[in-house]
């Protein structure tokens, strides 16, 4: 009896020669626990991060990755570009990057041999619930295999060519515990349903890899390139974020989010991983303001309408936007421009529901003031330091000044809140930053390392934590 033999179609149309490397027995299987060829392979040159394409034909059907130089190669039956590869260069040992099975070519016999076990969780590393439960408890040091010492986690992005925008929103959230948790398990989302055609859950199925190949802590190299990740986002984006031009990464991150909690299925009603972590809500009381130019008896006027009374509305948020003070055009008496610093409470001011800023539409302007009602468990601050117009873009360089710990946002809830919210102090996790010039400078990001968090809450701190 054959039972469960499932049949690989290649390009060349090797199924015949997988079904009798199948069946017969014997000579196959001698030779597959003891290949000759495995001490050829060079695991410094093995790089799983990038597109699975054949190097010769582009393709991505049935793709081999060669383990002696580390090139893509399609097939591997004999007119296959592995098989021919494996002829010219005498490089034997092969990887089918989907069945992750090994084969010796160009004899066409799978290899079974556990020494290879690390090759193929480099390539799709897994992670166990008891694993996943002491990623915060432990802060030790890896080996990779080029001898650099790396915490899980805590390793560089590749920076393509100009997407670190994208890298550090990337790198920041894959250090927020709950968030990191739910993407490392492939459970916890591989049975979720998209409508037929939809794109939009290669997001999630290219952050999960992703966040699998951040935390894990059998890496070859102390770094990982985003590519896969990034080349998903330009797709799925329509080319609005792009690996080749530099982006803002609040708009990349305001983008992200709402995409990724659409393709885990949420809506506005129904709730995702996305917005269990980020969400929480405000009050928004508007007031709509006459034209600046109308006389001032029309402007008294218009005030005594219904429409120009001041009106609650409630929203939800998964980040809230801070605003910077003007910056100073003066300079000092080095003739150099002053950089003004301002704390993190004066510009959180904006929601202790008493400041009124006025916001100008096309047509329209507002008076308007915010509360907060709803505090989310990890918060993000996106301090806007752009300002964008028809001809160029403009950066506040103010300074704000931030503690790491105990930010308490209690006086910015309403009074119904701060009786209902608990624990409303919070921890910084990440930090952000933009060097240099609008439109030529760069970003890096400030991670916390979990485990000096592990070791202030045993010590009977109990705080959120903010991204």
């Amino acid at each position: 009896m054959i039972a469960g033999v499932k049949r690989e179609r290649d390009v060349d149309g090797d199924e015949e020669e997988e079904v009798r490397v199948k069946v017969s027995r014997g000579v196959e299987d001698r030779r597959s626990r003891h290949c000759p060829y495995l001490d050829t392979i060079n695991r410094s040159v093995l790089d799983f991060d990038f597109e699975k394409l054949c190097s010769i034909s582009l393709s991505h059907i049935n793709v081999y990755a060669c383990l002696i130089c580390g090139k893509y190669f399609q097939g591997r039956g004999q007119k296959s570009h592995a098989y021919i590869h494996s002829v010219q260069f005498a490089h034997h040992v092969f990887l089918n990057l989907h069945t992750l099975k090994f084969y010796c070519l160009p004899d066409n016999y799978e290899i079974i041999d556990s020494s290879l076990e690390d090759i193929t969780y480099v390539l799709k590393p897994t992670f166990t619930k008891q694993h996943i439960a002491g990623l915060d408890k432990h802060g030790k040091l890896y080996r990779a295999y080029d001898g650099t010492t790396y915490l899980p986690g805590i390793v560089g992005l590749n920076n393509i060519k100009a997407n670190d925008y994208a890298n550090v929103v990337l790198q920041a959230l894959s250090n927020v515990p709950p968030l990191r948790n739910y993407f490392l398990e492939e459970e916890n989302y591989r049975r979720i349903r998209r409508p037929p055609g939809d794109i939009m859950f290669l997001l999630v199925q290219r952050f999960g890899e992703l966040m699998r190949k951040l935390w894990n802590p059998r890496n070859f190299k102390a770094h990982v390139s985003p590519h896969e990740m990034l080349q998903a986002v330009v797709l799925c984006s329509k080319k609005t974020f792009q690996i080749t031009k530099q982006g803002d990464a609040v708009d990349f991150l305001s983008w992200f989010l709402n995409a990724l909690h659409g393709a885990l299925g949420g809506t506005k009603k129904k709730s995702s991983i996305l917005t269990k972590v980020f969400q929480g809500s405000m009050r928004i009381f508007s007031k709509k303001l006459p034209h600046p130019d109308l006389p001032a008896e029309e402007k008294e006027a218009l005030l005594l309408k219904d429409e120009y009374q001041e009106k609650m509305s409630e929203s939800t948020f998964l980040y809230l936007t801070l605003d910077l003070p003007t910056a100073p055009l003066y300079k000092d008496e080095k003739e150099q421009l002053i950089i003004p610093q301002v704390p993190l409470f004066n510009i959180l001011a904006k929601f202790n529901g008493n400041n009124e800023k006025e916001y100008k539409t096309y047509k329209e302007n507002f008076l308007k003031r915010f509360q907060l009602t709803k505090l989310p468990p990890y918060l993000i601050f996106c301090i806007k330091r752009f300002t964008k117009n028809n001809f160029f873009v403009e950066k506040n360089p103010t300074i704000v000044n931030f503690p790491i710990t105990n930010v308490d946002l209690r006086e910015y809830l309403t009074e119904e809140a701060q009786v209902t919210e608990k624990i409303t102090t919070y921890d910084l996790v990440a930090n952000v930053v933009h060097d240099g010039k609008p439109t030529e400078g760069s970003y890096r990001i400030h991670v916390l390392h979990h485990i000096w968090k592990r070791q202030d809450k045993d010590d009977g701190a109990e705080n959120h934590t903010g991204a």
